[in-house]
């Protein structure tokens, strides 16, 4: 019989989670790697994650930093139309009220 020896868990069990999904919805349950959020197998290891220069970008060319900053000038643009067609509004209503009489 052993003498009553425990396992020494402790900084095991304290150690931070990965913050991953697993497929079933559940949080993993795996300790994250040093310094970052995940586990070795949700990308928490040296070299994980999309190459340099992402491949996958040159497909439809959707991500690229031309189309990116295209979509965010649009979007710029629009936010500006919709301001200006908020004043325009707002000042006609002005306008359309009736002046109080004064005798």
């Amino acid at each position: 019989m052993s003498a009553g020896h425990t396992r020494n868990t402790g900084a095991m069990s304290s150690s931070p989670r990965c913050g991953a999904g697993t497929r079933e919805g559940h949080a993993c349950r795996a300790p994250a790697m040093r310094g970052k959020l995940r586990c070795r197998m949700h990308g928490g290891a040296p070299a994980s994650g999309a190459p340099r220069g992402n491949g996958n970008a040159k497909r439809h060319g959707a991500f690229t930093r031309e189309r990116i900053a295209e979509r965010r000038a649009i979007r710029e643009l629009l936010d500006d139309a919709d301001k200006l067609l908020r004043e325009m509004a707002s000042e006609s209503q002005r306008a359309a009220r009736p002046k109080p009489c004064r005798r």
